[in-house]
């Protein structure tokens, strides 16, 4: 990486439209333009254990842990930045299911001819929880059998406004992007899994400086609009 060069940032793909949105507003403030790769959690930890560098990574807590027990990461550098839950939608027009409770939700996937959602393979953390999920509620076969398997999230949402499938289940923060779905809610309760994600320098980085700056710029309390406007809450967290 070069010292004149863009902040390189590792992110996962959930996070696009707010990091996507505050990066140029970092940018048009005089800090350094970034170059953003953004893939799911699985396919970025394959990127680090090869020995790929960044400036900045974006990935849950729990995978910036494992970094950080490696020794990987700017101590003290991590900066939750918020948290989203999966949900369903189908294409605009449709009806929409009753999914407000578990039984609800269950009926609903069996009672689909088609499921988006994305392949557990990729490695992607909405992919992975409902792969599980399935499988705790027992319909992890019928679905399977009518289930359209999807590289992302933003694949599933666009897979489902394309008529290629009646239900889709993704990050939310995912789906807003996308025209022509309806969001039909959350998860219902206890089934929800909400995922947080957060920010940090990586010891590799060659202007840990600018690397820090763009965090905090990602983490600025006045800028929590760009994150609810994008399907985020707050979470709480270093």
């Amino acid at each position: 990486m070069s010292g004149e060069g863009p902040l390189k940032v590792l992110s996962a793909r959930a996070v696009h439209v707010a990091v996507s949105a505050l990066a140029a507003e970092f940018a048009r403030d005089g800090g350094r333009k970034t170059e953003i790769v953004y893939a799911p959690i699985g396919v970025l930890q394959q990127k680090l254990a090869a020995g790929e560098d960044a400036d900045v990574v974006i990935l849950t807590p729990q995978a910036l842990e494992r970094l950080e027990t490696s020794n990987r990461l700017v101590a003290g550098s991590r900066r939750v930045l918020g948290r989203t839950g999966i949900g369903v939608a189908v294409r605009t027009g449709a009806e929409k299911p009753d999914i407000a409770t578990p039984q609800g939700f269950k009926q609903a996937l069996l009672a689909a001819g088609s499921v988006a959602l994305s392949d557990p393979a990729v490695g992607g953390s909405a992919g992975l929880y409902l792969h599980g999920l399935l499988a705790r509620m027992g319909i992890a076969e019928a679905v399977d059998g009518k289930a359209r398997l999807q590289p992302s999230g933003a694949a599933v949402a666009e897979s489902v406004a394309r008529g290629e499938a009646d239900i889709g289940m993704t990050f939310i923060s995912e789906m807003l992007p996308v025209n022509g779905i309806s969001i039909v809610g959350p998860l219902p309760p206890p089934l929800g899994n909400d995922t947080t994600y957060a920010a940090a320098v990586l010891l590799s980085s060659i202007d840990p400086v600018s690397a820090l700056a763009f965090i905090a710029t990602l983490s600025r309390p006045d800028r929590r609009n760009v994150w609810n406007a994008s399907g985020f809450a707050p979470a709480s967290g270093p």
